[in-house]
């Protein structure tokens, strides 16, 4: 696997993959991500990901056109298509993903998929909220979800 850092609006991000986009992984306290064993650095991997996460991060973008490896369960990858087609600056709850995958009992199970997400902000969990209207859990923390949200509103 090979891997490349890129600053942010919202600190350090590790962007990896073989040959295509795979995993995009948020600091922790500032500090990067370490990569896995064997894992090789090439400043010159997914150039495109690196210039539309820039664009995105200026509010110039707001439709990411990436191909993407998605590695997880079938359930969830229908979960993360399925976030693929909420709206830039919107927000739907966990039970809404439930309905349009067709499956309303699943909101839990949506939420985990959710929070196993390998590429956040360009499959944008973060556009998911609590039913009560709350921001709830996010792998790069709520500070981080509340931003790009924000961002997208503005």
């Amino acid at each position: 696997m090979k891997y490349r850092y890129i600053n942010s609006k919202v600190g350090p991000l590790m962007l990896a993959g073989h040959t295509t986009l795979e995993l995009i992984c948020f600091s922790v306290n500032n500090k990067k991500k370490a990569p896995e064993i064997g894992w090789i650095e090439d400043n010159t991997i997914f150039p495109d990901a690196v210039s539309q996460l820039t664009a995105y991060f200026e509010g110039r973008l707001k439709q990411f056109d990436l191909d993407l490896v998605l590695n997880g369960t079938d359930f969830q990858k229908t979960v993360w298509q399925t976030l693929l087609t909420i709206p830039y600056g919107t927000t739907v709850t966990y039970g809404d993903i439930a309905e349009r995958i067709h499956n309303p009992k699943a909101f839990r199970a949506v939420g985990l998929a959710n929070r196993c997400n390998p590429i956040p902000i360009i499959i944008p969990c973060h556009r998911v909220i609590g039913k009560n209207g709350q921001l709830t859990g996010f792998a790069g923390g709520l500070d981080i979800k509340r931003f790009l949200l924000d961002l997208e509103r503005s």
